[in-house]
């Protein structure tokens, strides 16, 4: 047998950490006004942030790449800015891991928000607290297994993408070719061996990472006030 090339596993991982700090960075806002607001677009936003979830990954896909390609608007923003494409890039990819993993990081996150109720921040503005201060003591500890959950599920989930990233990255050694597109290439050319290493390294994986979670959220106790 070949010796096994690890730079998809490693550029996998460099891939979904990126993506889980992004999205930890964008969705908690987002997350946070989710779970507070009465404005009548909310149950729009929230169908627009759940559509990775039953959307084939090649439409969503095929939309980046016209998106994100030197014709479209983004991609040709991008090439005037820094004389780079971000289609067939790890920018790219960045760009489309974190759209197509966006429920897996809100919708913990909007949930654990949900169940803290009003009376904590009530409590702490009337000790003076600051909103920001509210949430940063406050909100953001109570809402611990939001994060994790968020955090494991997100990094999980970008790991085993595929179609989103062959349509947006394709495979290109040491800048696109993550492990699920590593696999697809031993299996059509045959090296069933090499397919099989790095298919069981993922399956592993994933069980590891939803048995985590399972177990973290058993024995982490509420947080009641």
């Amino acid at each position: 047998m070949d010796s096994l090339d690890l730079g998809p596993v490693w550029l996998s991982i460099q891939l979904a950490t990126v993506t889980v700090l992004v999205l930890l960075v964008i969705g908690t806002p987002l997350a946070w006004w989710l779970a507070n607001t009465r404005s009548r677009i909310k149950p729009v936003l929230e169908a627009l942030i759940a559509l990775p979830l039953v959307l084939p990954p090649t439409v969503l896909g095929f939309y980046l790449l016209i998106l994100l390609g030197p014709a479209g608007p983004v991609g040709r923003f991008w090439v005037h800015l820094t004389d780079s494409t971000l289609t067939f890039s790890f920018s790219g990819l960045i760009i489309a891991s974190v759209i197509y993993s966006f429920p897996f990081a809100i919708q913990p996150l909007q949930n654990a928000f949900e169940n803290i109720g009003p009376d904590p921040l009530e409590a702490a503005a009337t000790l003076g607290a600051k909103p920001i201060d509210a949430f940063v003591t406050v909100a953001s500890p109570m809402a611990l297994r939001g994060y994790v959950t968020a955090m494991i599920l997100s990094f999980a989930h970008t790991l085993g993408e595929f179609g989103v990233i062959l349509m947006v990255g394709g495979n290109i050694p040491g800048s696109t070719r993550v492990v699920s597109i590593a696999i697809y290439e031993h299996v059509e050319t045959l090296s069933y061996e090499q397919a099989h290493i790095l298919s069981a390294g993922l399956l592993i994986f994933s069980f590891v990472v939803l048995l985590s979670v399972y177990i973290f959220n058993r024995r982490l106790p509420l947080n009641r006030f």
